[in-house]
């Protein structure tokens, strides 16, 4: 009976072992399951972009398999193609498990990538002009954008636009000019031989042959313009750029050759006003008052001041050279003869002028629409000007200073109420409140013609001076000089008082040209 029961757990035994065998076996050969040597890790799983694609056995191919990715997610745009990539790797040591074919690998990591695709970058072009960039989808925008600028101006194709790399750059750059379009080889090489005479002749003779222009008729000349040229400094280089950045190209053209309001400074000149300054440039005098901080319109402004205003100019500048003939009325200048007897504000006509008329072939230099220089190269007098001829003196006029110092100014040149009775009601003169006994001075050099007693003036005192000009002195308390005395400026003549027809103590003092009494606020210094 113990025999049997023995049996029994014998074949229990081995029917377990049996059954287990077959299990593993059929894990062997299921789909997709790899035995694994135990060497370390052997079963690596995959993250791109934190998202999972896949598990492989071989870890060197998972890095080649991700190159391939990106090659295949670049290839798909014909553009630079910028993306996110962050790869994870987790190995594991197993006997047995189920791995990815690389084709489903490769595909997974390439949607991975795809999701960190930035924005797309196309090869563009960035043109610069000074300080100013704009950025075109191409170098043929370039060239269409600056010949636009050339165009402008009517080359009627007479100039185009070359674009050639600087030798001299470290980096890729486009320098722009513009050059002459010219199909006329045979007179380039007429224009070269000539040179060659003339820089020999030179050679020869010490002396450069200039062209005669002046033995040339007018219908000689080539009329139009003769050169151009950026002012500004221009590139481009090449760049990657998001197709966001890119401006098209009619709008670039807007941008950088149609006046633009930029800002500048004007200097005031004499005889400036802000509403004169305001018609020549164009420009609202509210917003002269606004952009200088002024109060208002009213603002005083003085020559030398600088001004903030915009005037119109466009980003990129052309300079043109442009032969032009013209006829004009043309005035000489003037002509002076000097007599060294008369004073210099002492003048004469002595013959009028009349305007001339002349034939010109010049040459205008132009910085857009504004002329900055004029080289006239041929000129035909059709009528000759006659110039203004005046007679001017050389000697300094004499100068005048107030008679007194201090003083109040009580009445001045003109009508006024009479002061006292027989007093004068139209005052010929000015007045000065002094205390008696205030020192009067020669308010010019010159000889004294009358000293004395003078009925309603009392003491008086008059002078004639070298110009012509006659002072009096009036109302004086004492005369200090006498009849043909010659006094120079400032010397003491009398002391004041109020003698006279007076309504108390002051100077009167006249100023007479040409024996009528002026103003003599008007030449006091």
């Amino acid at each position: 009976m113990k025999k049997k029961r023995n049996n029994h757990k014998k074949y229990r035994f081995t029917y377990i072992k049996v059954t287990a065998s077959v299990l593993f076996l059929g894990l062997l050969f299921l789909k997709g399951y790899t035995p694994f040597e135990q060497t370390g890790e052997n079963c690596f799983h995959i993250q791109v972009n934190g998202r999972d694609v896949g598990t492989l056995g071989d870890k060197s191919r998972i890095e080649e398999l991700l190159q391939q990715a990106r090659r295949n997610v670049a290839s798909e745009s014909d553009e630079l193609v910028f993306m996110e990539v962050d790869m994870s790797v987790v190995g594991e040591e197993i006997l047995w498990g189920e791995t990815d074919r690389e084709e489903e690998v490769l595909h997974k990591m390439e949607e991975a990538l795809k999701d960190g695709v930035y924005e797309t970058r196309q090869r563009a072009y960035t043109l610069k002009v000074n300080e100013y960039i704009i950025n075109l989808a191409s170098v043929d925008e370039v060239r269409q954008l600056l010949q636009a600028a050339v165009d402008k101006y009517g080359s009627d194709g007479k100039f185009k636009v070359e674009l050639n790399y600087d030798k001299e750059r470290e980096f890729s750059v486009l320098a722009a000019k513009v050059v002459t379009v010219s199909n006329m080889e045979d007179e380039g090489q007429q224009s070269y031989m000539k040179a060659g005479v003339e820089n020999f002749l030179s050679g020869l003779t010490g002396e450069s042959v200039q062209t005669e222009n002046e033995d040339r008729d007018f219908e000689d000349f080539e009329l139009g313009i003769r050169s151009m040229d950026f002012t500004e400094t221009v590139e481009a280089v090449e760049a990657y750029l998001p197709q966001s950045q890119l401006t098209p190209l009619e709008e670039a053209i807007n941008l950088v050759i149609l006046e633009q309001e930029m800002p500048a400074i004007y200097k005031v000149e004499a005889g400036d006003t802000l509403s004169g300054i305001a018609i020549k440039l164009n420009i609202p005098m509210d917003r002269i008052v606004e952009m200088n901080g002024m109060e208002d319109i009213n603002d005083i402004i003085n020559v030398g001041d600088e001004l903030l205003v915009t005037v119109p100019e466009p980003e990129l500048s052309v300079t043109r050279v442009e032969q032009k003939f013209y006829e004009e009325i043309y005035d000489v200048e003037v002509e002076y003869i000097e007599n060294p007897q008369w004073y210099t504000n002492h003048t004469e006509t002595r013959q009028k002028p009349s305007a001339g008329l002349r034939r010109v072939v010049a040459d205008v230099t132009y910085v857009n629409e504004k002329e900055v220089g004029r080289e006239i190269i041929k000129e035909e007098v059709v009528q000759e000007a006659v110039a203004k001829v005046i007679e001017r003196g050389t000697i300094v006029p004499p100068t005048y200073i107030k008679p007194v110092n201090g003083g109040l100014l009580t009445s001045r040149f003109g009508r006024r109420t009479a002061p006292a009775p027989g007093a004068s009601t139209y005052h010929r003169a000015v007045d000065w409140a002094v205390p008696t006994g205030t020192t009067i001075y020669a308010s010019c050099g010159g000889t004294v013609s009358r000293a004395g007693w003078g009925g309603g003036y009392g003491y008086v005192v008059y002078i004639d001076h070298e110009d012509g000009k006659q002072t009096r002195y009036a109302h004086c308390s004492r005369v200090t000089v006498k009849v043909g005395q010659k006094v120079n400026q400032g010397d003491k003549i009398a002391v004041s008082g109020s003698t006279g027809i007076t309504s108390g103590p002051h100077l009167h003092f006249e100023m007479l040209v040409n024996g009528t009494q002026v103003d003599p606020l008007q030449y006091l210094e």
